[in-house]
């Protein structure tokens, strides 16, 4: 991540580079990193999604004159953010470009009709610059998995430099949920920490957190509520990078969870791929449910619905990441990539509360296979 004191003179310079062509009667050219799945690149000694060689090109024409021009006015409200130290969401952002038009008829033109082409823009401007969104104070989400632990002690350093002390085992019942930039936090153990354990389903992190989960094991537990943002994967990575305990991911096994959560989690996504090497946890393991769970512990599952437009458009994304997506071809993953496979052969699918049928009267026994797995080595 670059410092944000480099982007006011990133943004001077391409400034006067549109400036210059335009005064020498040349067409000022944009180029941009191009996030996509055919422009990412997986190395397993790195662990994560990185861009490839492909740029998009947008050359000033009466085509793309709109999205230039938008750029340059949204630029200088994200500078503002970084001067005045102001933070929003993108939704925010997409009012205060209304506001400068609404205020200011000579940028009528430049109106959005909706929030998602100020995204656009936002995204265009990142990935042209290679920064973060993060960097210019613009959070898609500001809100980190609902963390547990009875050991983790988190020291935040403010932004007048006085450092918060937050001592986990203290909160009660109450979870601890970082910031979107937990590059801010240090994390210390009181004791020993043998493991974190992310659970796709918040509501059910939750439940093993208020049966006393961490309180029996030397544990941190997080609820990553679905696909993880930038928060919940930013807080991942620091747990892995600073603490260096062996991470577990606990979620549904279908070919959504595999794809957009779980790979997401561990090694990016294409569509963040400037940012993946902050926002992704490459020593996260798969813990289940796995196939074979099923048999083993005669779980409920059921067939993947025909009619269920949701999950045949993922049985067809599973089959297109086998082909296409190098995360999965790599040798390294062969086992996730396995997974994948058998989802797409059975067409069926099993959620991680099926773990609570196994005995219906111990509240306890999700905890129990859960810890029998991590100590038997039955992950991917």
């Amino acid at each position: 991540m670059s410092s944000t004191t480099d982007i006011p003179k990133l943004s001077k310079e391409l400034c006067n580079m549109l400036l210059t062509d335009l005064e020498k009667a040349r067409r000022p050219v944009l180029m941009a990193t191009k996030c996509s799945l055919d422009n990412s690149r997986y190395n397993h000694k790195l662990g994560y999604l990185t861009p490839g060689p492909k740029k998009v090109r947008t050359e000033l024409n009466v085509s793309s004159v709109k999205k230039m021009s938008r750029a340059v006015f949204f630029l200088e409200i994200l500078l503002r953010n970084i001067e005045t130290g102001a933070v929003n969401t993108k939704r925010e952002l997409y009012y205060i470009a209304k506001g400068e038009i609404k205020h200011n008829p000579a940028l009528k033109p430049l109106d959005f009709a909706d929030q998602d082409e100020s995204d656009s823009i936002i995204d265009f401007i990142c990935e042209m610059m290679e920064i973060y969104r993060e960097e210019v104070n613009c959070y898609a989400n500001d809100r980190g998995g609902q963390t547990y632990s009875q050991h983790l002690v988190v020291t935040e350093t403010m932004p007048d430099a006085e450092k918060a002390v937050i001592d986990l085992s203290k909160l009660g019942t109450s979870p601890f949920q970082p910031k979107n930039r937990p590059q801010n936090l240090k994390l210390t153990m009181k004791k020993k920490i043998d493991f974190g354990l992310i659970v796709e389903s918040e509501g059910t992190a939750n439940t093993l957190a208020a049966n006393g989960f961490t309180k029996r094991h030397n544990s941190i537990l997080i609820g990553a509520q679905g696909v993880p943002s930038n928060a919940v994967r930013g807080w991942c990575k620091l747990i892995q990078d600073q603490l260096k305990i062996p991470l577990f991911f606990f979620g549904d096994l279908d070919a959504y969870t595999m794809q957009n959560i779980f790979r997401t989690l561990k090694a990016g996504s294409a569509a963040s791929l400037i940012r993946n090497s902050d926002y992704s946890a490459p020593d996260v393991r798969f813990l289940g449910v796995l196939p074979e769970d099923i048999k083993k512990y005669d779980l409920n599952d059921y067939p993947v619905k025909e009619n269920d437009a949701q999950e045949v458009r993922a049985l067809k994304k599973a089959d297109d990441a086998l082909n296409n997506d190098p995360f999965f071809h790599d040798k390294k993953n062969k086992g996730l990539a396995e997974i994948l496979k058998w989802l797409m052969k059975n067409k069926r699918r099993c959620e991680q509360q099926a773990y609570f049928t196994v005995d219906p009267r111990d509240p306890t026994m999700p905890e129990k296979i859960i810890v029998e797995k991590i100590k038997k080595g039955n992950f991917v």
